[in-house]
């Protein structure tokens, strides 16, 4: 049978409205973006500002030493700090302490956008882990996606307000087997097995058997970059206060509205992954 789902509407958020935080930028949270490769910078600029874009206060991005100069000129809003790369270009698992005093400060982390080489993402995802307090929420997408279904334990019992971000193809690693048609009991599903809330292809599940799901998403949003900018957008929910099923059903909706906004200029699938940003604020302070 298939699985039940709330369709997000704009009724149904206003009636689950995002906190407004009051005061200075510490109100509105840190968010901590770690990714990126030497060949995929951009993953990492994406996300940061799309976290920006959706209300955090605070940005730092922890991505490949070779690119670090080059992000802190593009993001002059964030913190930028290298870390140690494989021959390859991959962050390596093992980068040190800095990035450990990054984490426990931070109210959000989110790991994957641009990340290579699955061992070393691995070794990377049990570092933050280890210096994450339990209370910090994360997000994990992209190859933080594949390393956890190595290590599908990682999450359990932990007690994380942790954000399961995949595509069909990172379900499919997640699952074990290939997704079926009814994306609805799919993300239910890993929403139980990983004791996360996850949100796919806009289907969003939450452990508790909670699902939603976002009915306005089109063709366009199926380009490169469109997931680092999802993820980002769900961090800074996080980081201004949102719980993770709300913020994974504000960010389906804004990130499928804000592509939706773009239409009349660019056509169905003729804009770009960062031109969704600037749509940002403007679709969520219209709901």
């Amino acid at each position: 049978m298939p699985s039940r789902s709330d369709v997000i509407t704009p009724a149904l958020l206003r009636d689950w409205a995002l906190p407004v935080p009051t005061g200075g930028k510490e109100a509105r949270g840190t968010v901590l973006v770690v990714g990126g490769s030497r060949f995929t910078p951009g993953a990492v600029l994406l996300a940061g500002v799309a976290a920006l874009r959706a209300g955090a206060g605070v940005l730092q991005l922890a991505a490949a030493e070779s690119t670090a100069a080059a992000l802190s000129i593009q993001v002059p809003e964030a913190l930028v700090v290298g870390l140690p790369e494989t021959d390859q270009g991959a962050v390596t698992g093992r980068p040190g302490d800095l990035l450990d005093g990054l984490v426990a400060g931070a109210d959000v982390v989110a790991v994957g956008p641009g990340l290579k080489d699955i061992d070393s993402t691995g070794e990377l995802l049990r570092v933050v882990l280890d210096a994450t307090p339990t209370e910090t929420a994360l997000v994990l997408d992209a190859y933080a996606l594949g390393a956890l279904s190595h290590a599908p334990d990682l999450l359990v019992g932990s007690g994380r307000p942790v954000v399961l971000t995949p595509n069909l193809t990172e379900a499919r690693h997640l699952l074990g087997r290939d997704p079926g048609d009814d994306l609805d009991a799919e993300a239910a599903e890993l929403a139980g097995r990983y004791e996360a809330v996850v949100s796919l292809y806009g289907h969003i599940a939450a452990p508790d058997g909670r699902c939603w799901r976002e009915e306005s998403g089109d063709a366009g949003l199926g380009t490169s970059g469109s997931g680092d900018v999802r993820a980002g957008l769900l961090a800074g929910l996080l980081s201004r206060g949102a719980e993770p099923a709300q913020a994974a059903c504000w960010a389906a909706f804004a990130h499928a509205v804000s592509g939706q906004r773009l239409v009349p200029r660019y056509g169905r699938i003729g804009f770009l992954a960062r031109e969704l940003l600037d749509e940002i604020p403007h679709t969520l302070a219209t709901v």
